[in-house]
Order: structure tokens, then C-alpha cells, then sequence
């Protein structure tokens, strides 16, 4: 076939599904109009057409919920413009639950989706059944119904985003795969196809199930893969009333969708089958491809669906399908640039709700590319939440196989995936095994969660109520306070940059006066040029020209990448993250330990906070400074992993005389949070701005070089901020009562104001305690004294404001 192809573009779009389309249209619509969408085959021919083009609003996560709710408004919006029908059929949706946790969970969801004002009602089982006569509800405790969703027609959907995209002013070319993705100096610049070549400044990879083999060609990490997923579609059904809402039972697995009379019955299950399993790729030319029947594999839920909806029984099948659809780690998307090549974007890893999501993706990311940054908290779906080892095909392969099915799981608080363990474990991983260590995973680590005491199995007992945990952190951070308590921080992300313009680089994308001094400590943050922080970090100079910079495990990629960008190629980066342990020794007595097994002097007159030193511990030469996130006098020990496991037992041993207890994370989150320190990712992110977040004291507006983000920081000193952090507790709780996590609603009398970022119980002061933002014209003192409540699963609580952090920051300055 002869082409005539343009020579060159903006942006080239690749895959021509719902997302691709979405991505495109919006970023003509916001100015990019020299944007082309190159697609192998036709639209739709990858996943999109064969989806069942569910389209709800609610979601496991608040960021999904509002993406969601994008792109109904959106559709809706758009078959206006184009005057094409997407076959939206807004007949609402319930969702049931057949067991009390299972109603504990979908409130909660309800309940945080009313910070973006999606109608959501609460139905008991009467209501169940008034909306849905035909449905056997015995079983049923309850459910919530969205009127306002529905259903559409997938390749409706893909061709009005695409018509739209068109009149906006964007190319979509089909039957035009893409060869090659060109790459120089580790930046886009163009892709190859037969029909020539396209120069472009950014691909943007809306690729679906075929993304990760994508990546892997050019070195770029892309973790999903597909698995089979599975419906049926009926015969028509004479009694099958017309209309009714989409319903999903989750407990059985289900989705149900009633259509010109006739049913189609869809699973989402655990143990779910990897799809082109035998070759673990994806054929170029699989287009429009389904699989043969596994009648096996898919009876067990259709049993389950003639128990729910006992006409089904009866009712002769018209298609049994299965076709690939491709799903992540942790089922969420895939969004944002790559942290291997600028200018590469992801849209993709939809875990098949991508009709529903694709709106808000699209929208996202056009605006993530244009502006160069996010300034909404999406890190939940930033592709570079993951590191390299999540694409391997060994892992992702078993993963998904489980996060399927999490789909319709119990998203549980603190919950664990058992597959794919084990990636990296500590050198006495054995002996934190038997000191009762429950493990879980924090970026590639198994690291200690809890602890378990008096013979308990170390293994959570998942609950929105009481945690089986509790009685570990009570003791754990208890004896932290009075004693000693031994930490892992491993996980930590750790980087070293050197060189002559070392120290000018970090300050120019620090915004602290970052310490030029051996030994010396810097606390601050990196933001973007609106000002929004990018990451939360500490910088230490180990000698004249070398400074390390550690920051949390879970953004180790996202830190990285953020570094790089901004950093000179002329210094030396380097990820250390694997080549050394870290444990912290934290409370009153982590001096009298450390002295007892090093000859240095750990005195306050000779090693204030903040300093660092190489000192000798048993003749190993190890790196000690005195920095805690507990709050508590302590020291943080890096350690060569050679001489690790003998320090580790050294430690452990001198222990045995200051009483002290292993300690896991869930222990110092909770004593993070006492001490008033903000998590990235949580509490912080691109959304809020130093300002608003309580860390202004972290700006240097002193030093002479004009860092990221300085002039957005000018302008907002100026400002009166409305929106700011704020820290609350429950007034009058318990242990689990209610169990505080993030994304709750935060109210003033009867109007939300505010959502919450974090919450832990903390056993040492006895409070509840919440972090979270709100936006209103009075002060955080004249809050407390107004009626302020937090709401957790449709219930109002009332809290007060914590003025100051629980513990006095003295402690660890002592």
C-alpha cells in the first residue's frame, strides 16, 4: 500500500482504543492541534470493542471516582457536539453486598465519593429489591445505587471521542502500525512505520495489553499483562424486565447488565487465566480476537448467577465469550511520563474498567504533557510508582493472575498480594521471621509490618474495625518511648550525587539551603515550577563533593526520574538503594545501645541532631546520623549488606540489655504521625504546595540561586491560604472506632470542607488521630471551636483540632 504519511508532528498518539482517542482529542482541544493518532488496524480492534462498556462513577479509590465521573459528563457532552450516539443508557447501577464487611466497604466508598459530588444512595435490602424485583435477596445486607450511571456502547464511545478529535483538528490514520519508537539522548524523536517515518517531540502509548512488549523493545518498564476475562450474552429472556440497572454483586464475582431484553453475565475472579500464556506475548496481529470457550473455568460463577438471579437458570446462551484484557499490579492505571525516555507517555492499564476511565485519563494526561507537570495527587497512577522488576515477565505474569480478581475482592485496608513475593529479602530476613515478623512489601523489600507477641501467628486478620495488629504497635511503640526500638528502613530510597557542581545542583532543585558541610543535614522538598511538591527528601554530605539524598521506599522510580530530569549530566548519579541496609535504633535509650558496640562518641555535644558520621561498629565501618521519623533520639545505621546480618546481630544482642523490641512499620507510621511529619504521597504531593502544608519552614528564599518552583513560591507567599493541613482527633474513640485510613470526608456543621490525607491510633496519647486539608476563610484555632466532624462510612464523628503535634519535638533533639 502506497502512503503519502506526515513528515512530522507535536505529539503522535499510538492505539487507536477509547484511551488513545481520549488522550488525542483533548490534546487538541487544549491547543495541541498538531497531534497524529496512528493505529495498527482499525479503532477499537484491540480490547475496546469487546468491552462491556460498564460505565460507573464509583471507585476503590477517590482519584479513580473522579476520573470516572469526568467521563460520564464528558460522553454525554460529546454526543452533543458530534452528534454521534455513544449509546449511553444512564439506567443507573447497584452495587450489592451480601455480607456486613462487604457493606462496610461500599459505604466508605460512598462516602469519600461525595467529595466530588457523585449521587450515590444507600439502599437496605427493601430498596434492593424495589429496583431490582427480579433478584433473589436473602442473603443481601444491603447495597448503593448511582442513578446516574449506566451503559454504553464501547465502539460508540471510541468513534465519538475520535470524530471529536477530528474536528478539533487531530490526524488519525489506521491501518499504520508503528515499527519503531525513535529514541536519541534518551528523548523522543520520532517513530517508523512502513509508510515513513514521523519526526514528533512526544508518542504518547495507548497500547493496551501490547504495552509492556512495547516498552521492553526500547528498555522502558510498562507492568501489565492480560488475562482471559469472561461473559456470557443470553437469549432473549420473555420476563427480563426492561431497563434495569446494571448490578454488581461482588462478593460472587458478577456483573449483570440487561440489554434489548436479552442478559449479559460477566466475572471478575480470583485465580484468573494469563492469557497467550504458552508464548507470554501478544501477537502483533491480533485484532478483534477472542479465545475458545472454558466452560470449566467460567460454570462455577454461573452457578453463582443463577442463584442471584434465579431466571437466568432457564435462559438459553447466545455467545460465550473470552477475550484478553490486560491488568496491573495493583489495578490502577498506568499514566504519566516514563522514567526511562522523556517525552514518552503511558495511557493505558485499565484493568477493564477503561470505558469508564478513559475520559478522565485522557484528560489528565493531555494536561500532565502541556503543562509538563500534574498538579492533582495522581500518583496512585503514575507508571513510575513501579520499578523495573514489576514488567518482568515472571512476575507480572503470576501477579495478575491475582490482581484480577482484586477487582471485585474486598479492598481491605493494609491488604497484601501473595503472589509474586519474596523479590528481595534482607540478609537476616530469617531471623526477623522468627522474632515474629509479619512481612510486607514496601517497593521491592519484604519488610516487617508488625510484630507478632505471646505465640500469635504473624498474619493480618483483615478488618474496616479493630486491627489484630494493634496489640504489637501498642507494645511496639510503647517501648519505643521508654526504651529502644529497632526499625527496618532499608526500603528507603537511596541516591548519591557527586561532583564538583554537586552542591549548586541540589540548590538549585532543593528548596532549603541544602548544608555544604561534611556531616551536616538538610530537610526539604523538590517541587515543580507551579510550586507543587514533587518529592520530600533529606540530603546529607558525606565528604566534599558527595551528598546522598534518601527519601521514601514507595518513590523510588518517581524520585529518580524527577532528579534526572532537572539534573546537570556532567555529576555522577547513582541508586544505591540495593548496595546498603538500614536500621534505625530509636528512643531513650538507642545512645547508651549504640555506645556499647561502637568506641565513637555519641554525647549531644559531639553528634547533634541532624549530623552524620562514619564511625566503627565491631571493626565494619558503617554510616550513622542521628535522624528519626519516630520522633524519638535515634540513629540510623547504613551498613554494607556484606556486613549486615553480623550488625544486625550485634545490635540485637546489646539490645537484649536496654529492653529492646523489634518494631514494624505500621508502628512508625503511627509515631510519624505524633510527631506532626508528613508522608509523601499521602499527605503531600503535587497538589498541595509548601504553604498549604505546613513546610514553608523548609524554603530558603536566602540563598542565591533561583530553584524550582521559586517564582510559583514568591507568589503564593502573597497569598491568603484558605486551603492548609490541619491535624484532628476523634473525640472520645477507641482502638478501631471508627478505623481512620484517608480520602474522608471533613465537615464544618454540615458542609464538607475538607478531606483527610492519613490516620493511625496512637496507643501512647490514647487519641484518634487524622491529617488531612480543609479549605475555609476561618483559622485552624477558630476551627476548634466550631462543630467539626470526620466521616467514615456514612457516619459523622465529631473531632477537635490538634494545635500542635501529640509529642514534643524536643525529644529527639536532646
Amino acid at each position: 500500500m502506497d502512503r503519502k504519511l506526515p513528515t512530522n508532528a507535536k505529539v503522535v498518539v499510538i492505539g487507536g482504543g477509547v484511551a488513545g482517542c481520549s488522550v488525542a482529542y483533548h490534546l487538541a482541544k487544549f491547543g495541541w492541534k498538531d497531534t497524529i493518532l496512528l493505529e495498527r488496524d482499525q479503532l477499537t480492534s484491540g480490547t475496546t470493542w469487546h468491552a462491556a462498556g460498564l460505565v460507573g462513577q464509583l471507585g476503590a479509590t477517590a482519584s479513580i471516582t473522579k476520573l470516572r465521573k469526568y467521563s460520564l459528563n464528558l460522553y454525554k457532552d460529546l454526543e452533543k457536539k458530534t452528534e454521534l450516539s455513544t449509546g449511553l443508557k444512564q439506567n443507573g447501577a447497584i452495587t450489592i453486598a451480601s455480607t456486613k464487611e462487604r457493606l462496610q466497604e461500599l459505604l466508605r466508598q460512598a462516602t469519600a465519593a461525595q467529595l466530588f459530588d457523585v449521587n450515590v444512595e444507600v439502599l437496605d435490602k427493601k430498596k434492593v429489591k424495589d429496583l431490582y424485583p427480579v433478584i433473589h435477596d436473602e442473603d443481601i445486607y444491603g447495597g448503593v445505587y448511582m442513578p446516574e450511571d449506566g451503559q454504553a456502547d464501547p465502539v460508540g464511545v471510541t468513534n465519538v471521542l475520535a470524530k471529536a478529535a477530528k474536528m478539533e483538528g487531530v490526524k488519525i490514520i489506521e491501518k499504520t502500525p508503528v515499527e519503531k519508537i525513535l529514541i536519541k539522548d534518551g528523548k523522543i524523536a520520532g517513530v517508523q512505520t512502513q509508510f515513513g517515518k514521523i519526526d514528533c517531540e512526544y508518542v504518547v502509548l495507548a497500547t493496551g495489553m501490547w504495552s509492556r512488549q512495547i516498552g521492553e523493545d526500547i528498555g522502558v518498564s510498562i507492568p501489565l499483562y492480560p488475562n482471559e476475562h469472561f461473559y456470557i450474552i443470553t437469549e432473549p429472556m420473555k420476563d427480563l424486565p426492561k431497563n434495569l440497572p446494571v448490578l454488581r454483586d461482588y462478593n460472587n464475582c458478577l456483573y449483570l447488565k440487561e440489554d434489548a431484553g436479552k442478559m449479559l453475565v460477566g466475572i471478575f475472579e480470583p485465580n484468573a487465566k494469563n492469557a497467550f500464556k504458552e508464548k507470554g506475548k501478544v501477537p502483533n496481529d491480533f485484532s478483534f480476537g477472542e479465545f475458545p470457550d472454558d466452560f470449566d473455568h467460567f460454570e462455577p460463577y454461573l452457578e453463582k448467577s443463577f442463584k442471584r438471579l434465579p431466571m437466568l437458570e432457564t435462559a438459553g446462551i447466545r455467545k460465550f465469550f473470552s477475550g484478553p484484557e490486560s491488568f496491573t499490579p495493583d489495578t490502577q492505571y498506568l499514566l504519566g511520563e516514563t522514567a526511562e525516555v522523556k517525552n514518552l507517555f503511558t495511557c493505558c492499564g485499565f484493568n477493564s474498567i477503561g470505558i469508564a476511565s478513559s475520559g478522565g485519563a485522557g484528560r489528565v494526561t493531555a494536561e500532565w504533557m502541556i503543562n509538563g507537570y500534574m498538579n492533582e495527587d495522581l500518583y496512585s497512577l503514575d507508571i513510575k510508582r513501579f520499578q523495573k522488576f514489576h514488567s518482568s515477565k515472571k512476575f507480572i505474569m503470576e501477579r495478575v493472575t491475582e490482581t484480577l480478581g482484586d477487582l471485585y475482592g474486598m479492598h481491605w485496608p493494609y491488604k497484601q498480594h501473595h503472589t509474586s513475593r519474596n523479590q528481595r529479602i534482607l540478609p537476616y530476613h530469617d531471623e526477623l521471621k522468627k522474632e515474629g515478623a509479619c512481612f510486607g512489601v514496601s517497593g521491592e523489600y519484604e519488610r516487617p509490618m508488625w510484630y507478632a507477641r505471646n505465640n500469635e501467628k504473624a498474619k493480618y486478620e483483615y478488618s474496616f474495625d479493630y486491627q489484630n495488629w494493634y496489640p504489637s504497635v501498642e507494645y511496639e511503640t510503647n517501648n519505643t518511648i521508654t526504651n529502644v526500638g529497632l526499625y527496618e528502613l532499608s526500603p528507603f530510597s537511596k541516591y548519591e550525587i557527586k561532583g564538583e557542581l554537586a552542591h549548586i545542583e541540589l540548590q538549585r532543585l532543593c528548596t532549603a539551603n541544602i548544608k555544604n558541610e561534611i556531616g551536616r543535614s538538610t530537610y526539604t522538598q523538590m517541587l515543580n515550577v507551579a510550586g507543587g511538591i514533587e518529592t520530600d527528601l533529606t540530603v546529607i554530605c558525606i565528604k566534599k563533593d558527595h551528598f546522598r539524598i534518601i527519601s521514601s521506599a514507595a518513590t523510588r522510580t518517581h524520585d529518580k526520574a524527577h532528579i534526572l530530569k532537572h539534573l546537570s549530566p556532567t555529576l555522577n548519579f547513582e541508586d544505591i538503594t540495593d548496595e546498603l541496609v538500614c536500621l534505625g535504633i530509636f528512643g531513650p535509650k538507642s545512645r547508651d545501645l549504640i555506645s556499647k558496640i561502637s568506641k565513637d562518641d555519641f554525647k549531644n555535644e559531639k553528634f547533634k541532631f541532624g549530623d552524620g558520621k562514619f564511625v566503627n561498629i565491631d571493626s565494619k565501618k558503617v554510616w550513622v546520623q542521628r535522624l528519626s521519623y519516630v520522633g524519638e533520639l535515634g540513629f540510623e545505621i547504613y551498613i554494607d549488606n556484606k556486613d549486615a546480618k553480623e550488625v544486625y546481630q550485634l545490635i540485637v544482642k546489646e539490645g537484649k540489655n536496654h529492653n529492646l523490641s523489634h518494631c514494624g512499620s505500621h508502628a512508625m507510621d503511627t509515631m510519624r504521625m505524633e510527631s506532626g511529619f508528613l508522608h509523601w504521597g499521602h499527605d503531600i504531593s503535587p497538589e498541595e504546595n509548601q504553604y498549604e502544608a505546613g513546610l514553608n519552614f523548609a524554603i530558603s528564599f536566602k540563598k542565591e540561586i533561583n530553584f524550582i518552583g521559586k517564582e510559583s513560591l514568591l507568589k503564593l507567599k502573597e497569598k491568603i491560604h484558605t486551603r492548609r493541613f490541619i491535624m484532628l482527633s476523634i473525640v472520645n474513640s477507641k482502638p478501631g472506632a471508627p478505623l481512620l485510613l484517608h480520602e474522608e470526608p471533613i465537615y464544618l456543621k454540615d458542609k464538607i470542607i475538607g478531606r483527610t490525607t492519613s490516620g493511625n491510633y496512637s496507643f501512647n496519647y490514647k487519641k484518634n488521630l487524622s491529617f488531612g486539608y480543609v479549605k475555609s476563610e476561618y483559622s485552624n484555632e477558630e476551627l476548634g471551636k466550631m462543630d467539626l466532624y470526620v466521616e467514615v462510612a456514612k457516619i459523622k464523628y465529631p473531632v477537635m483540632v490538634e494545635a500542635v503535634p501529640l509529642k514534643d519535638k524536643q525529644t529527639r533533639l536532646l
